[in-house]
């Protein structure tokens, strides 16, 4: 997968490029959160980031469709992920998997020699050619079908809901969260809505977490523009008050 390009020619296409991102976050949770923020908007193909220097802080998510790909760019632009603002467009180049799938796919040496014919850059390109040929990309796509309980969420998490809701308060209960969520991946949502204090889980009970604000006015806003979200596509968030 080549770097993008920064003009504003690249047409849409089911891939996307993603930088400025937390380069101190460890690469499999790096990708494992890339994956449960970007699946509300479709199928992931394959979610691809290294480890080399060149490539830290980058990352490119590969969507099934380009109309999922397209929703992802427009809603996360700037998406504080690991607190840092998210910057996204769309890749310059197929993902590999999307080029074996539509026929257009050529080995990578092949296409860096199509590519790079008549540039100043050629020589120097030539003479690296076997050490990008010794790296090849990343080509299995990440945690495609996540392990997940086979009881349905949503019949156990109406049934968890009190049939006395708890009143007004400063203190979210959310149900309904996929086994993989971590205080960290919540935190990401939880963190855009002011007044956001800390995230809680249960380790001995997956699938819930309580989020704190600083007034019930502030939760209140948190609860009305999450409820409802996809960490991933079986997982909406069920958000109601804590009760005290």
């Amino acid at each position: 997968m080549a770097e993008l390009s920064t003009g504003g020619e690249i047409p849409p296409n089911m891939t996307i490029y993603i930088n400025n991102l937390n380069e101190k976050i460890k690469l499999e949770e790096l990708k494992k959160s890339l994956f449960a923020v970007f699946s509300q908007f479709g199928k992931i193909l394959e979610v691809l980031a290294f480890k080399t220097l060149k490539h830290k802080g980058q990352a490119w998510v590969v969507f099934e469709e380009a109309s999922s790909a397209t929703n992802a760019l427009r809603q996360m632009q700037g998406f504080p992920f690991y607190d840092k603002p998210m910057r996204i467009q769309y890749a310059k180049t197929k993902s590999d998997i999307i080029a074996k799938a539509d026929g257009t796919f050529v080995p990578r040496e092949r296409r860096k020699r199509h590519d790079d014919r008549g540039r100043k850059r050629k020589e120097q390109h030539d003479a690296n050619q076997a050490g990008v040929g010794a790296n090849p990309a990343y080509g299995g796509a990440y945690g495609a079908t996540p392990p997940l309980s086979q009881i349905p969420y949503l019949g156990g998490a109406k049934s968890a809901v009190p049939e006395a809701p708890a009143p007004p308060n400063s203190i979210l209960f959310v149900q309904n969260l996929p086994h993989e969520a971590t205080p960290m991946m919540l935190q990401m949502f939880f963190c855009q809505y002011p007044g956001f204090k800390e995230v809680r889980m249960v380790e001995a009970k997956p699938g819930i977490a309580f989020v704190e604000y600083g007034d019930e006015l502030q939760s209140t806003v948190a609860m009305q523009g999450l409820q409802g979200l996809k960490i991933n596509q079986q997982n909406p968030m069920l958000i109601t008050y804590a009760k005290k």
